[in-house]
């Protein structure tokens, strides 16, 4: 009965064998996602570092909204205790699961490592009056030294090498340069080019508060809500199970910043779905990894590096997310085509009606997208601060939970969430320090306007030449690399680049393309962490999951060149409504003659002739202008009606 129940509460019906274990997602979780692999804690261990995190949680939201605190004292204190919390969560290595035990060397390294932030927080005034004289201060440069091996020890267990190994080729070249160690340590610890620069900057001011707002609408019971209307709305149509897995992980994305997470969250769910309707089992983990990548583009919260666009760029949060309103739809638009076609393809029906949910039973928990309006309202208005707008939207996601009697957020459902909050923090917070650390050196050694003249050289003034080698940089920069920190390394090295005026990027287009494909990076081939997550819970090809990612996934490959190419996409420099709706119009329309040359169906089979002048059509038609709308739309036209054309033929033969 219980299990009837639950099944229920999705709308959803399949068989046990198709439903991956908690322990299965568990799992998957710890293979893929470093932030999974945790210590464990019981008893009164565990209570006592589920105060502190809960401690660490209102003392950000009361920092960000209430204190003017000097902010050489608020970061190093804040990263002091992300350094402690790091310790206490992350083990020396994956596999550790000893109850209650941390090791002797861990315990030296959270104190020293903490114990150094909160030096340079009791020594503030004087390190400020020292300057750069704070080099010939022993105590001083040991803290400095210690508090940054600290926080790379720290990365390397919660985040993982790759960033390290671009810090510490960094490093290297820095040192060549003929900076010594201490000058290198009092950039890094003592000034706002090394740890303490923008990434951890934002972090402190409303990151932090964000993603404990994510926490508590988790607790609101939204994301179910999500899954179940995307049922109601999709499931009914061919193909359900992977639309459904579509739009549930763009509403999703809505509140949520993690491409790995995501998909084995609602993975779990859709996947199987997917594999019961008939679809192979590498296309269901695929269209859940794509899915669930795109949530980090999609508005209003974007991942924690929307936040540092805002900062790096200077434009109001609320103006960036409207610029990613048309590329969101887009990219989730390519992937339910791409989808729609295959179940066309295949002969696939939707899930019977008497399975969904009734739109009348949804109606009633509308109240629960409540928080996110309040948060997109109070955003929009550039009224109030971000972090004074996150923490209303968090009181409000507190007064729903506590109406919705389905998951009422009870006492410890509210302290769980501000613990998650706190735990959900030190990744981030940790791979923005670390990423400082690489902007410290870049800035330090002035390797930022070596790279614009290598590559403005390389490229020959050629700015599709320049987009392609930022692009490469991205993806393979992202193997392994947060989002977040992707992003900063790029808008600190590449986006400057791009806006070279012998290029002619604008600032807005170039910070988002190297933010876009800092994120396809977790579906790229080789290593392609969300499409492997997907494909360990579908049992498939983790390559061929990456790479059938990667198709679906197109319009992310596509979107940045165009809107960097013309920044009309992201509503830079349009004339009027007129100009906006002609461009989502012929967009939407070029992306489905793209997905239906990729796919090689649409009605029937499409020959290799016509696809590339669907290809080409649907080209055309995504990139803003109407001369090229014009010809791409007479392209994909003619297409289409050829395609009906033969098919009504080939109909009325075998009916003859």
């Amino acid at each position: 009965m219980e299990k009837d129940r639950k099944e229920h509460k999705h709308g959803l019906h399949f068989h046990d064998a198709d439903v991956g274990t908690a322990a299965d997602v568990e799992a998957v979780m710890k293979k893929y996602d470093r932030e999974s692999n945790v210590r464990v804690w019981t008893g009164v261990p565990k209570m006592l570092i589920r105060i502190v995190m809960v401690a660490f949680s209102l003392y950000c939201i009361i920092d960000a909204v209430f204190l003017t605190t000097l902010p050489e004292i608020r970061l190093s204190v804040f990263m002091g205790m992300i350094v402690f919390l790091g310790f206490l969560t992350f083990p020396v290595r994956k596999g550790v699961e000893r109850p209650n035990h941390m090791p002797w060397y861990d315990i030296i390294l959270l104190i020293l490592g903490s114990g150094a932030f909160f030096f340079y927080a009791a020594n503030a005034m004087d390190a400020i009056k020292l300057s750069a004289r704070i080099i010939r201060e022993p105590v001083y440069m040991t803290a400095a030294i210690i508090a940054i091996l600290a926080l790379a020890e720290l990365c390397r267990r919660c985040v993982g090498l790759p960033i390290l190994c671009v810090a510490a080729a960094l490093l290297i070249y820095t040192f060549s340069t003929g900076l010594d160690v201490l000058q290198v340590a009092r950039t890094l610890f003592y000034t706002t080019n090394g740890i303490f620069s923008a990434p951890v900057q934002v972090c402190v001011k409303f990151i932090v508060i964000f993603i404990i707002f994510g926490a508590f609408l988790e607790r609101t019971g939204v994301a179910d809500f999500f899954i179940r209307f995307a049922n109601a709305a999709v499931g009914r149509f061919s193909g359900g199970p992977a639309k459904v897995a579509v739009v549930a992980s763009a509403l999703e994305g809505m509140a949520s910043g993690s491409s790995v997470a995501n998909t084995v969250g609602s993975g779990s769910i859709t996947i199987p779905m997917m594999k019961r309707m008939g679809y192979k089992p590498e296309f269901a983990a695929a269209v859940e990894a794509a899915a669930s990548t795109g949530g980090q583009i999609m508005p209003p919260i974007m991942g924690a590096a929307a936040f540092l666009m805002a900062e790096f760029t200077g434009e109001p949060y609320g103006t960036i997310a409207v610029r990613a309103i048309l590329p969101a739809i887009l990219y989730f638009t390519g992937i339910f085509i791409a989808v729609h076609l295959e179940a066309k393809k295949l002969g696939m029906k939707g899930i019977p009606r008497e399975e969904l949910p009734k739109a009348k039973e949804l109606v009633k928990e509308i109240y629960l997208l409540i928080p996110l309006v309040v948060l997109i309202y109070l955003v929009g208005t550039n009224t109030y601060t971000m972090a004074y707008s996150a923490t209303i939207a968090i009181v409000a996601a507190i007064i729903v939970g506590a109406l919705n009697k389905h998951e009422r957020l009870t006492p410890r459902r509210f302290f769980d969430a501000l613990e998650n909050g706190a735990r959900s923090s030190i990744t981030v917070v940790v791979a923005c320090g670390i990423a400082g650390v690489i902007a410290g050196c870049i800035t330090v050694t002035g390797l930022a306007s070596k790279l614009l003249g290598a590559i403005v050289a390389l490229s020959a003034g050629h700015v599709m030449v320049a987009l392609l080698l930022t692009m490469i940089c991205c993806i393979i920069l992202g193997m392994g690399v947060p989002t977040t920190a992707n992003y900063c390394i790029m808008a600190a090295t590449c986006a400057p680049i791009l806006m070279d005026p012998s290029l002619g990027v604008t600032q807005m287009a170039a910070h988002f393309f190297v933010f876009y494909f800092g994120i396809v990076a977790d579906i790229t081939p080789p290593v392609a962490l969300a499409a492997y997550a997907g494909a360990a819970i579908a049992k498939s090809n983790p390559m061929k999951t990456g790479l059938t990612a990667t198709k679906l996934a197109i319009a992310a490959f596509i979107v940045p060149y165009v809107f960097a190419l013309s920044p009309q996409m992201l509503f830079i420099d349009v004339s009027g409504p007129v100009e906006i709706v002609q461009i989502c119009i012929s967009a939407l329309c070029g992306l489905f003659g793209v997905a239906a040359a990729l796919n090689g169906f649409f009605i029937r089979p499409i020959p290799i002739p016509l696809r590339l002048v669907l290809l080409v059509g649907g080209l055309c038609m995504i990139i803003p202008g109407t001369v090229t709308d014009i010809i791409g739309l007479v392209m994909v036209a003619a297409t289409a009606v050829y395609q009906h054309m033969m098919a009504r033929k080939e109909s009325s033969i075998q009916t003859a």
